[in-house]
């Protein structure tokens, strides 16, 4: 089969086709999670393995196929159709041609049956261009599948060459942002299914809890079911050592029913998995081990909404306090999360007091990161050149010549993409400064923190970027300060959120929004006290034990 790439020459290939191969053992769990098993008649099916690689989830599909062949009395001449596997490589692709026909001339095939089998199943060309108008198949048949599963590759769309990248969005449309390609995988494998079809994937777990992963939630969500999610962070799953953040996902076309959700400990292995896949055929409700959690929830998430990761209990407690409170957002009257000031040449704009010569009243105070580090705020030490004024427009700067020519004597600056499409307003921070933002008191978050940790400025100094920050009309702010030093309000973060390597987690916005509290007018006056006393003495233990009477929760349940 022709590569189906007509509008990619072959030096707009990628050079990386972020291969991670996978465990047997793992291989092994995701087809029986998706009833891909030998005593099925697997030759009634379609099988579809959509990124085939060396051959990790291929020849042990032909394997299992081989087997109830023979158990249901199936001619191999009569599995033409029983499986659909596309590579990229056409080295990868000799080599599983290879290895499929002496697995099929070992079970009694042919040499030209073999060969025709082998031709037949494996598929050369890019799983996510077919040719034409078809957005089903690269071969001259429909595919319509009962089983995808597979290891899709990892590849950041913005590694891939223009003219590809274009072409894969042009295709699938929850292809958005600056994702990965796996997500196109998912897309299409789901419009392959059949009603009651499973697809199966061990992949980067990023796009359950990133914003380029919207649209792939929306439409599972839509017409698909979550039906198994096993996730598997420190799990050795792959042969090499990768951060992917690896989890298994079996989605399947029907209507959404219950979940299965798993949260393996880095103890998970081949026998942890047999065990897994026993007690999701068992019907109980739930397990715990040493190396791995399990239970049933009733439903799933709906939307494009982030999925939160963590174990059955976590996410259970978290569904609860979801329904139960309002995002933070949308209490305390107007109540407004966002970031610091990002200047795009900080070495320019922010500055030392007294080390450059510019008007005074261009000179904001500014907080950054290093000052709020320990959890507690010290005294600022940086000032912010500032060209906005009160009204959040830009200053003339014919009136400010002294900040003209400290500006410009930065070619971080002047050579700005922003100062040469708009050269009237080349001193222009990236970021507008807001009038009255810095005399606000807020509390004030670092991007990345290994625990949640509040600051409270109480007003005069202006945010950097690398700083978020909470505002409100209606809140006290140390009373919402001893809230989200809690650990309630760091599982939200913990369940929502992206962790970097070691555990670290991002405080954004968009995950300080998922944070659910109880409305300051519902919180008892003795509560407000305990989580006001708790966030001045940085108490974390007890401003839990006040948050979790605030949220209704029994004691110890954080």
């Amino acid at each position: 089969m022709v590569m189906a790439m007509s509008a990619i020459t072959p030096q707009e290939a990628p050079q990386n086709y972020g291969e991670v191969f996978t465990r047997r053992w793992v291989v092994d769990a995701l087809l029986d999670l998706t009833h891909y098993t030998a005593d099925r008649d697997l030759g009634g099916l379609t099988a579809v393995e959509p990124s085939a690689g060396l051959g990790a989830f291929l020849f042990p599909m032909v394997e299992r196929l081989i087997a109830s062949a023979s158990a249901h009395g199936r001619d191999l001449r009569s599995l033409s159709s029983a499986i659909r596997a596309w590579e990229l490589q056409p080295t990868n692709v000799q080599t599983l041609r290879s290895r499929v026909r002496r697995l099929l001339i070992d079970a009694g095939a042919s040499n030209l049956d073999a060969h025709h089998l082998a031709h037949q199943w494996i598929i050369e060309g890019d799983f996510l261009l077919p040719p034409g108008d078809d957005l089903l198949t690269c071969d001259a048949e429909p595919t319509v599948a009962d089983v995808v599963v597979g290891n899709p590759p990892y590849i950041r769309f913005d590694d891939l060459p223009g003219a590809m990248a274009a072409a894969y969005r042009q295709r699938w449309s929850t292809m958005a942002g600056r994702g990965d390609i796996y997500v196109g995988f998912f897309e299409r494998g789901l419009l392959m299914l059949k009603p009651g079809g499973k697809l199966g994937f061990i992949c980067a777990d990023r796009w359950m809890r990133n914003a380029y992963g919207a649209k792939l939630r929306a439409m599972i969500s839509e017409r698909f079911a979550v039906e198994t999610l096993w996730q598997m962070h420190d799990v050795a799953a792959f042969e090499a050592e990768v951060s992917a953040y690896p989890a298994i996902t079996i989605l399947a076309n029907r209507a959404q029913g219950r979940v299965t959700l798993l949260d393996a400990t880095s103890d998970f292995g081949a026998e942890s998995a047999h065990q897994a896949i026993a007690f999701i055929a068992s019907g109980a409700d739930e397990v715990s081990r040493a190396d791995f959690r399990a239970a049933r929830l009733d439903d799933w998430f709906e939307g494009s909404d982030l999925w939160p990761a963590g174990g059955p209990k976590l996410i259970r407690i978290l569904e609860d306090l979801n329904e139960r409170f309002p995002t933070l957002e949308q209490t305390g009257r107007d109540t407004r999360i966002s970031i610091g000031v990002a200047t795009g040449a900080d070495k320019a704009y922010v500055v030392s007091p007294g080390s450059v010569d510019v008007e005074p009243d261009r000179l904001t105070p500014l907080v950054m990161a290093e000052d709020v580090r320990s959890g507690r705020l010290t005294t600022p030490r940086k000032v912010l050149i500032n060209p906005w004024d009160d009204e959040g427009q830009l200053v003339d700067i014919k009136r400010y010549p002294r900040m003209a020519k400290a500006l410009a004597g930065h070619s971080s600056v002047t050579d700005r993409f922003v100062a040469k499409r708009n050269p009237a307003g080349w001193y222009r921070t990236i970021d507008k400064v807001y009038p009255g933002l810095a005399q606000q008191p807020k509390l004030l978050l670092q991007d990345m923190k290994a625990q949640i940790t509040p600051v409270l400025e109480p007003g005069g100094f202006y945010p950097h970027h690398n700083l978020y920050y909470i505002v409100s009309t209606g809140w006290d702010l140390e009373v919402l300060g001893g809230l989200l030093l809690s650990r309630v309000a760091e599982a939200f973060v913990d369940a929502y959120g992206v962790k970097m390597r070691g555990g670290t987690l991002r405080f954004q916005a968009q995950y300080l929004r998922k944070i659910r509290v109880p409305a300051p007018e519902c919180i008892p006056v003795e509560i407000e006290d305990a989580l006001r006393n708790a966030f001045r003495a940085y108490d974390r233990d007890k401003a839990t034990r006040a948050a979790e009477v605030a949220y209704g929760l029994p004691e110890g349940t954080f």
